[in-house]
């Protein structure tokens, strides 16, 4: 089973720009649709961006236009950049299989504030 670990997560302003990086060991990374999540304080985890193996990527609405997924599969490794961040966007991030099927890292704190 891969093992995950996410990274880059900070403070910044609104309207900052952060890259959170995530690691995958364990084999088989490159054949994962693979994902970020994010959840908020009193909120439940949400799938916020999506690539496939092919570089196919999904975003949620909230974020459409501000992040981008990538990966570099011969690192084992996803990244997301995030763009114009807004207070709304803290959270603490994790990546995942899409659907989620590894099990959860400690994430990365991100905190935006105004």
């Amino acid at each position: 089973q891969v093992q995950l670990a996410e990274s880059g997560g900070g403070v910044v302003q609104a309207g900052g720009s952060l890259r959170l990086s995530c690691v995958a060991s364990g084999r088989g990374f490159r054949f994962l649709i693979m994902g970020w999540y994010r959840q908020a304080p009193g909120k439940q985890r949400e799938l916020v961006a999506r690539i496939t193996s092919g570089g196919i990527t999904n975003y949620a609405d909230s974020v459409k236009g501000r992040f981008t997924i990538s990966r570099d599969n011969a690192k084992d490794t996803m990244y997301l950049q995030m763009s114009s961040l807004k207070p709304e966007d803290t959270a603490v991030y994790y990546c995942n299989t899409a659907p989620e099927r590894a099990d959860w890292g400690q994430g990365t704190q991100v905190t935006v504030s105004s």
